[in-house]
Formats: structure tokens, sequence, C-alpha cells
């Protein structure tokens, strides 16, 4: 360790910031789209229409049994087919994030509905709350509380999950790490240096999550 040479991430640090900036961009996109995606689906599996109901079913399932990497391959080729022109690699990952991740966000949405007690619809419904209303101010606030936590571990995972984007020629923050370590002939230092700022992040989201809860629980 005595070698050590902290020198090549300082000179670096415009580089490897451009790639976080792509990172957290595609981190907060995705997780947006695929909240939006997961709330159709859940409310889909849930609808008394039985088609509804299947479609959603079989969409989760499907998204939820492959990787994640298929799901960038697949939407990358697959988009330029559909809309005859094509969009790039950012825009065709963030969609593959948004449609692979929304089946995940789906179920904990599902989940977070279904945990809230029956009466709290029809104590709703009773006071003359169209089905609508009563979902928007009664069920869905509580639901909110219940799965919070599981969104935020989720959003982590995504968080995580963006280094993927290599793939399709997208630079990242890992990408771009990654770059300087082989340019630079420095790989330990970069390497750790990826390794603490991705556990930083993580530790700060998984400790503003424990805060919430507790302010929640008071």
């Amino acid at each position: 360790m005595s070698s050590f040479d902290l020198s090549v991430i300082t000179q670096n640090i415009p580089w490897l910031w451009a790639g976080m900036q792509l990172t957290i961009l595609l981190t907060l996109l995705a997780v947006a789209g695929g909240i939006i995606v997961g709330v159709i689906l859940a409310l889909c599996r849930l609808s008394p229409w039985w088609a509804l109901s299947a479609a959603a079913k079989l969409y989760v399932n499907l998204f939820r049994s492959i990787p994640l990497v298929l799901a960038v391959f697949w939407f990358y080729f697959l988009v330029p087919i559909v809309t005859g022109h094509p969009v790039g690699p950012f825009y065709s990952v963030l969609i593959a994030f948004v449609f692979f991740e929304g089946a995940y966000f789906a179920e904990i949405v599902r989940s977070g509905i279904q945990g809230v007690r029956r009466g709290q619809l029809s104590a709703a419904l009773s006071t003359g709350l169209s089905h609508v209303q009563a979902l928007r101010y009664v069920v869905m606030p509580q639901a909110i509380r219940n799965m919070y936590p599981v969104l935020v571990t989720r959003s982590i995972i995504i968080f995580q999950d963006t280094s993927l984007a290599f793939v399709v020629g997208l630079t990242d923050f890992l990408t771009s790490a990654n770059i300087v370590a082989n340019r630079e002939g420095r790989p330990v230092e970069i390497y750790c240096f990826v390794a603490v700022v991705y556990f930083l992040l993580c530790y700060a989201a998984e400790a503003g999550l424990n805060l919430s809860k507790r302010r929640v629980a008071r």
C-alpha cells in the first residue's frame, strides 16, 4: 500500500463525475418511470376484469423471470425497429429499466395496497367518495407507508444496476472508472475509490430510510 497514489483519483475527478451524473440521471428517471408503470400494473392486477388482471400478471412474471441485461439488449434492438428510427443507447436503456423495474414496483405496490384492511375502502365508499377518491385519499396514503422501505431498497438496487448500461456503450460511473483505470494503469486506487463511493451513497440512503421510518413510527 506504500505505492497507493491518490493523485490519480483527484486528476480524473471531472471524468468520473461526468459518469456519476449519467448514473444519477438514469437512476432517478428509472425509479420515477418504474413507479408509474408499477402503479398502473398493480391496479390492473387488482382489477375485477379477468383479462386485464391476467395480462398484467403475465407482464410481471415475464420481466421478473429474465435478467436485466437481457431486457437492455431487447429494448436496445427492439425500440429502433418499433419507432422506425434510432433513439440512441441512453433512451433505449432508460426504456428497458422503466419497463423492467415496473414489474418489480408493481408487486411492491400491489402488496402495499393489499396490506390495507378492506374495511378502510368500504368505510371510505360509505362516506360518498368514489372508488378513485377512496384509493387516492384513504388507501394509497396507508399503502405508501407500508411499501416505502421496500421502494427505497429497490431504488438502491436500481442505482447499482445502472452499471449494466456499459453493454450498449453508455459511459456511466463504473465504466468511466474502468476507462481511467486502464488508461492510468492504476486499477487498485480507482476501484477502491469506486467501492467507497457506492458504499457511502447506499449507506446514506439506508440511513435516510431508517430515519424516516422512526419519524413515521412516532
